[in-house]
């Protein structure tokens, strides 16, 4: 009878574990792309860059960071764009 109570019991908590990860939806990695303030057509992966006095900075108001590399698209963080590093990821 002990035995069959916690086969029963381990096929619960197996099935609880099972539905625990098929049914969390996964969390969707959103992107931060930054237009550029001297030619418009060109928009920056700024996901992996660090904001800081050698990459670039959003300040005062406007639209810094958008989620996709869209005017379009949702806004992340409120600012102006300021470049200070020569060279950023381009968004393809």
């Amino acid at each position: 009878m002990r035995r069959k109570q916690f086969s029963i019991s381990l096929l619960v908590l197996g099935l609880v574990a099972f539905a625990t990860f098929a049914f969390t939806p996964a969390k969707v990695q959103t992107g931060m792309f930054a237009q550029d303030p001297q030619n418009p057509s060109i928009w920056y992966d700024l996901t992996e860059v660090e904001p800081g006095d050698d990459t670039y900075r959003c300040i005062n108001t406007g639209n810094c960071l958008r989620s996709e590399p869209n005017s379009e698209a949702q806004v992340i963080q409120v600012g102006t764009f300021v470049k200070y590093a020569e060279e950023l990821p381009i968004a393809d």
